[in-house]
């Protein structure tokens, strides 16, 4: 697609800026395309449509965005990077947050995992090849099932077709494996037929997608074995936010990434609590190490063809790469904020 070609070539003549949109020539693009008033939610059903639509329309997108020739994993992690070094590049920085949250779950080798929001399943990879585990991933998106089989078959030097590959076939990878299913995550307690199937869910950056998180909570208590773990890595509001502070830096956000309200980390303990898990590691808030990732992500979408292209895709496409400045805009001023934390069910199933 041009528009791709486009956007990566614009890599290499512009370069991450700070926080603040003042006095930065990129902003200039964003403000040829302003958003239209946000048209009214209909119901979540609705909502969960577009978010499908848009993970069918912008995967191989996002894919060709991230990618690196030199990287061995090219482009397949889609959530932010762990930045602890400044010459971190993005996908070290990528893989440094899958290592902790492993680190802060304590994921045993050899475990069964369930990865909600896989994406293209780069983290799915990672926990099988690296980690020994066993791992299902399930997104809403079926072309996310498709990238995610064909990029796995790359991984495991398979050479057969993939095109109209659905998933659900366990593929070996080093001395783990992967399968992966189109399936909304709210359905997860009806998909799997039995209870305690897995050692440890995983969510990154995906729950704050979901309208029924409590829901998503209960269905982990379901899933998950005794002393099973759920690991969340995800986007939240600070704490006690004004109604300027809302309107101003985090409802863009919900508008342009598609979510329901976000939540707060306290919010999200308590929904845990709720369905009968218990916290085994604490919300750590890593806002200030995960932040730059968005600054990389301004630089490569300055491409005029880009927000042409996202333009003709209605107002949800400009909405999302208005986003980016609102969620830089809102790191920077504190109000939007990241996360980790792991919840572990008993020792014994009630």
């Amino acid at each position: 697609m041009d528009v791709i070609a486009a956007s990566r070539n614009n890599v290499h003549s512009s370069s991450p800026s700070d926080h603040h949109d003042s006095g930065c020539p990129e902003s200039d693009l964003s403000e040829q395309y302003k958003t239209p008033p946000p048209e009214p939610l209909t119901s979540f059903a609705a909502l969960k449509d577009r978010i499908r639509h848009h993970y069918e329309l912008a995967s191989e997108y996002y894919y060709s965005l991230w990618s690196a020739p030199a990287t061995s994993r090219v482009g397949e992690h889609l959530h932010h990077g762990y930045f602890l070094d400044p010459n971190d590049t993005k996908d070290r920085a990528q893989t440094r947050l899958i290592e902790l949250l492993l680190e802060r779950t304590q994921l045993k080798k050899g475990s069964a995992v369930l990865d909600v929001g896989c994406g293209m399943g780069g983290t799915s990879r990672y926990l099988a090849q690296q980690h020994d585990c066993r791992v299902t991933g399930v997104t809403i998106s079926g072309k996310q099932v498709e990238m995610a089989v064909r990029l796995s078959k790359d991984a495991a030097g398979e050479s057969e077709p993939t095109n109209g590959v659905v998933g659900g076939e366990a593929m070996e990878l080093g001395h783990g494996s992967v399968r992966f299913v189109e399936l909304d995550a709210e359905k997860l307690g009806e998909y799997f037929p039995l209870q305690g199937m897995f050692d440890c869910m995983w969510i990154s950056e995906a729950m704050s997608h979901l309208p029924d998180k409590e829901l998503f909570f209960r269905n982990a208590a379901k899933l998950l074995r005794p002393e099973g773990k759920l690991v969340v890595a995800d986007w939240f509001k600070g704490e006690n936010l004004t109604t300027a502070q809302l309107e101003a830096d985090i409802k863009p956000i919900e508008d342009g990434m598609l979510l329901p309200p976000l939540c707060t980390p306290t919010q999200y303990v308590k929904f845990a609590e709720d369905a009968g898990l218990k916290v085994f590691s604490e919300p750590l808030d890593i806002s200030q190490n995960v932040a730059k990732t968005w600054d990389i992500s301004w630089s490569l979408v300055q491409s005029p063809a880009l927000w042409a292209f996202a333009f003709s895709q209605g107002r949800d496409g400009i909405a999302f790469l208005q986003a980016f400045r609102a969620m830089r805009r809102g790191y920077a001023n504190g109000t939007f904020r990241y996360a980790v934390m792991v919840f572990q069910k008993s020792g014994k199933d009630t």
